[in-house]
């Protein structure tokens, strides 16, 4: 069994690593981005050395993530863990080292104890923001001048993967995503539509189906009369609503 983040991340890809992986849809917008394997890697490698080449941070330290389901907050997620690093995803001001958020919650996001703060619109195609807040940078541009390859740390089972007033190791954060996985039927290969409105918990959207070898079509403002014929196009086996 797979013990860390980043080694059930690496084993996800190496199974098909030019195969749909996330695919994201938001009925609002009518965005639909698909990464492989292989693109959901490029952004995790790139986020990992933006954090620890750009922003400067060391093994351990904690990042705020202030983001709803996306596929940028999957890559966000993994690239914290990637690099050593432990994701605060609690919502209440902690210290931390690091801040990621929306353009609607930058205004909140200022009581952080951080002065490294990034936002991103989540827009399609991962456009920049047209007029970026006041003391925050543009993650989606800012990323892009990072390198493909990251070189770090290890990172070990009992390291602190989510930070937090409730702290969690690698070891922990696998093991509970491991058991809702069989909580939530998720099977190895399953292919499986989920709508973020019934799971906005990232262990449930992300990290249970990457550790059983699932890959995942993520949908956010899920129109139900979509459902039926985005399943049979995406090769859906299992539906979570």
């Amino acid at each position: 069994m797979k013990t860390t983040i980043p080694q059930v991340f690496t084993a996800a890809i190496v199974r098909d690593p030019a195969a749909p992986l996330l695919t994201w849809y938001d009925d609002a917008t009518g965005d639909r981005t698909e990464l492989s394997g292989i693109t959901l890697d490029n952004w995790v490698q790139k986020t990992a050395n933006l954090l620890v080449d750009g922003v400067g941070l060391g093994h351990g330290d904690a990042v705020a993530l202030l983001l709803p389901p996306h596929w940028q907050t999957a890559a966000l997620l993994l690239g914290v863990s990637a690099a050593g690093l432990a994701a605060d995803l609690d919502g209440d001001p902690q210290p931390v080292e690091a801040l990621f958020t929306t353009p609607e919650r930058a205004a909140a996001a200022v009581n952080w104890a951080t002065m490294d703060r990034y936002v991103t619109g989540l827009l399609p195609l991962a456009m920049p923001l047209r007029t970026v807040p006041e003391g925050f940078t543009d993650y989606v541009t800012e990323v892009r001048n990072f390198g493909d390859h990251f070189r770090g740390e290890t990172v070990a089972a009992e390291d602190r993967a989510l930070a937090g007033p409730v702290e969690l190791s690698h070891h922990d954060v696998v093991a509970a995503a491991h058991d809702r996985a069989a909580e939530l039927g998720i099977t190895p290969g399953a292919r499986v539509l989920i709508d973020t409105a019934g799971y906005p918990d990232p262990v449930d959207w992300l990290l249970a189906p990457l550790t059983v070898g699932a890959s995942i079509v993520l949908c956010a403002n899920l129109d139900a009369s979509k459902v039926e014929a985005r399943a049979a196009t995406e090769k859906v086996t299992l539906t979570l609503r």
